[in-house]
């Protein structure tokens, strides 16, 4: 499985509850899951999210048959 990142820190102002909104909003109309989330003595936040790349195969003219 693939996967596409996403990183950004959040200051140490924004509430435990307004992080977890932000999360659940990104979680559930963006696709993303919480890969981790570091929280450091000063209060600021680093969070990684992650979803899976989906490739679609291309198929090519041959692959076709026609309907008889």
């Amino acid at each position: 499985m693939e996967y596409e990142f996403q990183r950004f820190s959040l200051p140490r102002t924004i509430s435990r509850s307004a992080v977890r909104r932000l999360l659940t909003d990104h979680a559930e109309y963006g696709g993303w899951e919480l890969a981790r989330l570091r929280l450091y003595p000063d209060g600021t936040r680093k969070v990684e999210l992650r979803r899976r790349i989906i490739r679609v195969r291309s198929r090519s003219a041959s692959d076709f048959r026609p309907m008889v």
